[in-house]
Formats: structure tokens, sequence, C-alpha cells
């Protein structure tokens, strides 16, 4: 009976995640789109108020048309995404509502407000309000979706790497001692940068795909003369972008790779198939992993056809050729030199301490509700002593803290791979785009490529967040609160019932998302004025 008790709750748990993955994952089909097409329509509107030419206006316009029929999707997403907290993962909103609420809240209050305030300015305002005016509005329409995005990657951060907090025993909450380090954490910011910069190259490659398209249409004499115009000055800007964000988010992703070294170790380990580490570690390029079975890490056995790089796995974690990185195994077992010259303790130890953090916060209660306090004082400073191995304490054994290494492996190389492709396709169109006339049939595999790279830079950014969630497996705090113990108390059944209501919705919202953008994109611009201007 216990075994079933134990497989029901454990069904709850999978199924809340699943749907709160479902969700994430939509919802991060429109966020990218939206943070990247707002730079670029403000670097094209911007281009209307220096020069003055109808044809920027209403370039300026159409890409700002694409831009709202996406972020209309974007927010019916993301609202509830901020729902499930408190309908699937109450314990969690329980224990850190304190902390993870404040970012979501600032969100809520200031930039979510300044998006819906200047939206309307951006949409409605042409010919009503100042070139001024409303180029101020386009810009703070983007800053505002940016800031946004700041404060909910504030949030994800701080479940990443946790600071700024203390556990309070007599409310039974972890409370914040300091909003500054949990807004500004180096983690919170590595991980802005890097998915905004990576959230440009999705705009870039959307501009350059719908370009493509109209290139692709003029080359076969379809198509118009103020498209194809409006798609090569579209396809020029995009390609800067594009290049520019590319480049600087291998710089802030080796950043990111940095922090996740020293907070999030084992994640490291698993996105590198890293079973037993050392001294002087290298870069696995590619290998062999089984994309669909947990590997015996066990064993110690590396990834069979296994390409790598010297020392480069060293140089990402401690800026040092020499440096030690740990493997999973190590991490299991503990022992190694830690950088502030402490051994690591093993999994049995942390476990222990966790377990000795869960009884003194039994016995801290009970010495209250008895009036006793001595017992107080003495529970009080056994759970201080070991709270930060709290969340080892429901730990069984090693499976549990080991996420799937697969999906970290793969979705790693995914999103590098693409990256680098990415940088490679910029760099070539750019090259392209001011050295000849792309607008040609001799051009058109350019077109077909521009076109292919669209659904690629979803597949990477998807890839990416996939990493930072499954890495992070089996925590839904890092850890400090594994996600069996952080859900509901809510049936398995209830939770399916909603995954497959909301996998319906959003499908359809996808379908219908995708419907009006098309028939957006066929319609085109405002040709007259473009051949005016």
């Amino acid at each position: 009976m216990t075994d079933l008790l134990i497989s029901t709750g454990l069904l709850a748990v999978n199924w809340a995640r699943a749907q709160f993955a479902l969700t994430a994952a939509y919802h991060w089909l429109f966020v990218p789109l939206t943070l990247g097409l707002a730079l670029i329509m403000g670097i094209m509107e911007t281009c209307y108020f220096r020069t003055g030419k109808a044809f920027w206006r209403e370039t300026a316009r159409f890409w700002q048309r694409l831009f709202g029929i996406n972020f209309a999707m974007g927010v019916a997403t993301g609202l509830i995404l901020e729902f499930e907290f408190g309908t699937n993962w109450s314990n969690y909103s329980w224990l850190v509502g304190d902390v993870f609420g404040a970012p979501l809240a600032v969100e809520g209050i200031v930039a979510f407000f300044l998006e819906a305030t200047f939206v309307g300015v951006m949409f409605f305002g042409w010919g009503k309000v100042s070139k001024r005016f409303h180029l101020a509005s386009t810009w703070l329409t983007g800053i505002g979706a940016t800031v946004s995005a700041w404060w909910i990657l504030v949030a994800n951060a701080w479940m990443q790497s946790p600071v700024g907090q203390h556990f309070n025993p007599d409310t039974m909450r972890n409370e914040m001692t300091s909003f500054r380090e949990v807004a500004l954490s180096p983690f919170a910011i590595d991980k802005f940068v890097h998915t905004v910069l990576s959230a440009w190259i999705v705009g870039a490659l959307f501009v350059s795909a719908v370009s493509c398209y109209y290139l692709f249409r003029k080359a076969k004499g379809e198509g118009q003369e103020g498209e194809r115009r409006m798609a090569v000055q579209s396809f020029k800007i995009a390609a800067i972008v594009g290049l520019v964000s590319a480049c600087l988010t291998a710089l802030s992703g080796d950043e990111s790779g940095y922090r996740v070294a020293k907070s999030q170790p084992m994640k490291l380990a698993a996105m590198e198939a890293l079973y037993d580490g050392g001294n002087g570690v290298s870069l696995t390029a590619v290998a062999l992993v089984n994309p669909f079975k947990q590997p015996d890490y066990a064993s110690g056995e590396e990834p069979p056809m296994r390409i790598a790089i010297p020392n480069m796995l060293s140089v990402l974690a401690t800026r040092s050729l020499d440096g030690y990185v740990p493997g999973v195994n190590d991490l299991i077992r503990g022992g190694y030199e830690l950088p502030d010259g402490t051994l690591a303790p093993s999994l049995d130890e942390k476990m222990d301490r966790g377990r000795q953090a869960i009884a003194a916060l039994a016995a801290y209660r009970q010495a209250q509700k008895d009036g006793d306090e001595a017992a107080v004082a003495e529970s009080g400073k056994a759970l201080d002593e070991n709270i930060q191995y709290f969340g080892y304490g429901y730990v069984d054994n090693a499976e549990q803290i080991v996420p799937f290494i697969p999906v970290c492996f793969w979705t790693f190389r995914l999103m590098v791979g693409l990256g680098m492709l990415f940088c490679l396709f910029f760099l070539v169109a750019l090259v392209v785009a001011y050295k000849w006339d792309f607008t040609t049939r001799r051009f058109r595999w350019l077109h077909v490529v521009g076109m292919v790279m669209l659904p690629l830079g979803y597949v990477a950014s998807e890839a990416g967040w996939l990493l930072a969630e499954f890495g992070r497996q089996p925590w839904t705090i890092q850890d400090m609160l594994p996600t069996w113990v952080a859900v509901s108390d809510v049936s398995a059944g209830a939770v399916m019932l909603t995954f497959f209501i909301f996998l319906v919705l959003f499908t359809l919202l996808l379908v219908v998302e995708l419907s009006i953008m098309c028939k957006a994109v066929r319609r085109g611009p405002n040709v007259s004025q473009l051949i005016k201007g």
C-alpha cells in the first residue's frame, strides 16, 4: 500500500512538471521574438525619425504589426505560468513566496505597465502624436518587454542559485534579507544577458526569414518592387543585429558556464557526460551518448566515440588550464578539495545533515509549543548549522539527484552548435548583402537558407531553456527543495486532465497565431508608400 501511495505521489509530481514544462515551452515560443523584434523595429523607426522617409515609416509599421500579433499571444501564455505556481506548486509558493514573489510583483507593477502604457501609443499613435514621442513609445515598449524579462529571469536565477534569503522557523518560510542580492546576483545578470542576446538572434532570424520570403518570390517573378526594397533593407539590418548578437551570446554563454560550474556542478557534469572528473579536464565536442537512456555513470566509463578539446572544460569552469572539475561520481562521493580549501561533503553526509536539519526544525516547533526556551535555542542552533543541506533530507539515493544526462548533454550541443551556425550564416549574409545584388535568382540558395534558419533558431532557444531546467533537477530550488516536496496536494488525474486541456488550447493558440502571422506576411506592407519613400 505504501509503494502504491509513493508511486501515485510521484505520478502527480511528474504530471505537474509536465504541465509546467508544456506551458513554459509554448510561452517561450513567443518571448524571444517579442524581445528580438522590439530591437529591430526600434532601429527601423529610428531610421524614419532621422530621414523622414515614408519608406522607413511603412517598414517600421509592418514589423510592428507582426510584433503585436506575437506580443498578444505571449501575454496569454505567460499569465497562465504564474497561476500554476499556486495551483500545482503550492508548497513551493508557501516556502519561498516572500522571496520569489518579489521580482514577479515588480515585473507586474513596473515592467508590464510600462509595456501596456506605450504599446497602445506605438500601434495607434501614428499621425496623432509627434514623431519624437512615437519613437520614444516604440523604444519604451521594447524596453518594457526587456525589463519584464529581467525580473522573470531574476526569479528563475534565484531558483538556480538562491541568495539574499534566510529560513525563518517561526513562519516556516524563506524570507528575503537583501532585495539587492536577489535582484543583482551574478547568476541573474549572466542569465539575463545571455537570454536577451539569444532572443535578439531569434528576432534577427525572423526578420531575415520574412525578408528572404519576399526576395524568393521576387526572384521567381512574383511579388512587388516595394516588398523587394523593404526586404533588402530589413535583411541588412537583421544581418548586423544577428551577427553582433550571436558573437556576444557566445561570450555570455562562456560566463554562464562559469557560473553554473560554481553554483550547479551537477548540471555541468550532466551536460558534459562527465562521470569522473579531475584536473585539466577536456571539453567534449561530441560523443555517442544514448539520447533515450540514463547512462551507467557509476561505472565511470566514458561515452564511446568521444571527441574533446583538451583542458577546455577546466578553463570554462575554473579559468585555469589545470583546474579541478568534479564529475557525477565525484559529487556523489565527495572528498575533493573545494576552492575555499575545505573538502566537499559526500552525498551521504549531505543527506545526513539534511535529516538533522529536518529533525531540528521539528524539535524547534515542539519546543516552542512546550515553551522550553533552552530547547528552542539548542534546536535553532542545530537548524542553522545544517540548513544549507535541508533539501537533501528528502533524498533517498544518488539516482534522485542526477539529472537525465542525455537531455542535458544533447541540448547543450544543439544550442552551441546552432549558435555557431548562426554566426556563420549572419557573416555570410552580411558579406553577400553589402557586396552583391542578392535579390536575383543567382542567390535563391541564400533566400532558402534564410527561411530554413528560422525554425532552427527556435530549436536552439528551446534547447537552452530545456538545459537550464532539466539540469537543475531534482530541485525546484537548488539544494533547498526537491520537486516531490514542492508539489501541491492534488491528484494526478486532475493535473493530467488540465495538462491535455492546456495542450489543446495552446496548440490552437499557436495555430491561430501562425495563421494570422502568415496572412500578415502575405498581405505585406503598404507597397505604394514604400515605393514613394
